[in-house]
């Protein structure tokens, strides 16, 4: 099965507020954070989680190629622990401007863009 996927959507980057500590995340410590498993970073502050629609290309393409995970597996675990009250669900932009003006507002804040470049006032992570 070939999935096609616009260039810009799989060239999604991992954005952090400039105050998170590191360079660099690896693929687990990713997936721990976007489901809700890691809930602090290392220096013990609080992880804020931005994310765009579910149906948004850059969306589909960052749970399947950064995560491993299909787009609506996430939305159920992120259900399924809010609605337990075990975590509180990721935070929706709707668009990718909003994102990083969140990320680049928010301490503590990670998200995602369709591009892997340097915005102003947000940090880029390389997945490891």
């Amino acid at each position: 099965m070939t999935i096609l996927l616009s260039p810009l959507a799989a060239a999604a980057g991992i954005i952090v507020h400039p105050g998170v500590e590191g360079r660099s995340i690896s693929t687990a410590s990713l997936r721990n954070i976007y489901t809700l498993r890691q809930t602090l970073w290392p220096n013990r502050q609080p992880i804020v989680i931005f994310v765009l629609p579910d149906d948004h290309p850059v969306h589909e393409a960052f749970a399947k190629e950064k995560l491993g995970l299909y787009p609506y597996r996430l939305r159920q675990t992120w259900d399924r622990l809010s609605f337990s009250g075990m975590a509180s669900a990721p935070i929706e932009v709707k668009d990718e401007n909003e994102m990083q003006a969140r990320v680049r507002a928010t301490p503590g804040a990670i998200g995602y863009t369709s591009k892997d470049t340097g915005h102003d006032g947000i940090k880029i992570l390389r997945l490891e």
